[in-house]
């Protein structure tokens, strides 16, 4: 995810979730992609947190114990807070996208879905929110390039012929080059 890299500062995610299984989801992929996510479970905490806190991008459920999603979206708009947000929920009708569209969502994504499309989702809303950071196409760490546009790899020049999962894999640890990464962070 190219936008994860934003003048040497970490990308952070707020993400507004009470379901731990969808929530260990959304933090899973996007940690992967190189992002700093934080976790809330409910709408009151999550409020307090979109607001103090300093969010590149907040993924927001609409059905949230304390304070639902519309609110809470509505509340931070009221207050000048552009932020962008990801609203994902289980309410899937056209209706009910719309009704979290109009509210001040950037984009809806129903429920049950595919983490890719998810962290992709993310990726657009980051990349349109900080256009500076869109150029980063190519990451680069001693003679290795990985560009992640045309999803091609390179050492020295020379082209590397790499399965989806292995590109992803050489991404996250491109993105961490000098850090200590885990068994636990790749999986």
């Amino acid at each position: 995810m190219n936008a994860s890299i934003q003048a040497g500062t970490m990308t952070r995610i707020l993400a507004i979730e009470d379901d731990a299984i969808t929530a260990k989801e959304i933090v899973t992929e996007l940690s992967s992609h190189g992002l700093e996510v934080d976790w809330v479970d409910n709408g009151r905490d999550g409020l307090a947190r979109a607001v103090s806190g300093d969010y590149d991008l907040i993924t927001l459920d609409r059905m949230l114990p304390e304070m639902d999603g519309l609110t809470i979206v509505t509340h931070l708009r009221a207050q000048g807070i552009s932020t962008p947000i990801l609203m994902i929920s289980a309410l899937s009708d056209v209706d009910e996208r719309v009704r979290g569209l109009r509210a001040g969502g950037d984009d809806y994504l129903p429920k049950p879905f595919a983490s890719d499309e998810m962290a992709a989702r993310v990726e657009v809303l980051l990349r349109r929110s900080n256009p500076v950071s869109a150029a980063k196409t190519v990451l680069q760490v001693a003679d290795l390039e990985l560009n992640l546009i045309t999803r091609e790899a390179c050492r020295g020049g020379e082209p590397l012929i790499l399965l989806p999962t292995e590109f992803k894999l050489l991404e996250f640890l491109m993105r961490n080059s000098g850090q200590i990464i885990t068994r636990m962070m790749i999986f």
